[in-house]
């Protein structure tokens, strides 16, 4: 004989109109007297049992239903409409093209509560083979943000993204830095062009071109006070950045720079040439580097601008970026054996672990220090 259900275990029948199995239990009454079921369906018995068990288990654990056809692609479009307000505009940019690139065509179909971290393996490892690693832990990181704002509004009960190595990727082009006669000969072409002074205020000072391209004349003392105590020379306050809200990269990042003379001679030619191609309109927005309208320069303004400069000498315009300026004032100084720590000043960098990180090909690799010290004690 088939055992009779006791009171309360729900039921099992088919549903004529949906044409599935409906699984159904009972879990007692709200506060308001009215029962509580719980339902899952399935084309199968056994489905809609599993079914009934997944929405059970949920409700045990304190979460409400969520929709079992709730897909990656539908999440990632929820967290780029909502999750990514008040960050900067380009951030944002990036990130979508990012997210509709390799996530959705990938894994958007995909449903949320099926996703598992062997799908998100094969799908790392499989993009490891064209894109680089720091590309690979960027959309990591987009994913596992997908998941956690999911997971925040019960759409899903794990964030299996979180349990995933990001793997080494293709090797991207590595930073260089100009030696002394390749900075000399940049700088010699770029003589009498539009990025002459940006070229010479980022090569000898070592400022980011998001810092340049934010500098304003308040900020430039081109006279100084030698007479003050104790003396203040021309110089440079990088306080200010093109990023979001205005701020520099961190806050050691805000410094006073001391300006070399060859930086002074540029920075006045610099004004003048201002002052004639935009008349009396040159200091209303106040950029040191701006176009002939008198606006915000772009970084893809630069970067072409910088690329016809070094059209003019014997290097490869396509392997050089304005960023590389930066890294060639921490090599030339480090060749000058400068101390580690000035440079990270210098640099505005957060710590000098930070400065041997990312120029750590830039640093000169011999320590004298000892050396000097040992042959003056047993001469």
């Amino acid at each position: 004989m088939t055992k009779r259900r006791s009171r309360g275990d729900g039921g099992l029948h088919w549903d004529d109109k949906r044409q599935r199995w409906i699984a159904t239990a009972s879990l007692g009454f709200d506060p308001s007297g009215k029962r509580i079921v719980k339902r899952g369906s399935g084309k199968t018995k056994t489905e809609a049992k599993n079914k009934l068990k997944e929405v059970l288990r949920d409700y045990e654990d304190g979460l409400p239903l969520a929709p079992g056809d709730y897909t990656v692609a539908q999440a990632t479009h929820d967290w780029l409409t909502f999750g990514l307000s008040g960050l900067d505009s380009n951030t944002v940019t990036t990130t979508t093209i990012l997210c509709k690139t390799h996530i959705i065509p990938a894994l958007g179909k995909r449903k949320l509560r099926e996703l598992s971290a062997q799908d998100v393996d094969k799908w790392l490892a499989g993009k490891a083979e064209t894109l680089s690693t720091s590309t690979l832990s960027r959309l990591h990181s987009c994913l596992n943000r997908i998941i956690k704002r999911a997971m925040a509004r019960d759409k899903v009960r794990r964030n299996v993204v979180e349990l995933c190595r990001v793997p080494q990727g293709q090797r991207g082009r590595p930073s260089k830095a100009l030696t002394m006669a390749q900075a000399e000969e940049v700088l010699q072409a770029a003589e009498g062009r539009s990025l002459n002074a940006y070229i010479v205020v980022s090569l000898l000072t070592g400022a980011r071109t998001e810092e340049l391209r934010a500098l304003r004349w308040d900020h430039v003392d081109l006279i100084g006070n030698l007479d003050a105590v104790p003396s203040v020379p021309p110089h440079i306050a990088v306080w200010r950045s093109v990023r979001n809200g205005g701020d520099t990269k961190t806050r050691k990042s805000r410094r006073t720079l001391a300006l070399p003379r060859r930086c002074v001679d540029a920075l006045i030619e610099q004004r003048a040439t201002q002052q004639e191609e935009q008349g009396t309109t040159w200091s209303q927005c106040g950029l040191v580097f701006a176009s002939a309208a008198g606006t915000e320069l772009d970084a893809a303004n630069v970067r072409r601008a910088f690329r016809r400069v070094i059209k003019h000498t014997s290097l490869e315009p396509s392997e050089w970026t304005p960023r590389e300026l930066r890294h060639s004032f921490v090599s030339l100084l480090s060749d000058a054996g400068t101390p580690l720590e000035e440079i990270s000043r210098l640099v505005g960098h957060s710590s000098t672990a930070v400065t041997e990180l990312v120029y750590r090909k830039q640093i000169r690799p011999v320590l004298q220090g000892g050396a000097v010290v040992m042959d003056r004690i047993f001469e």
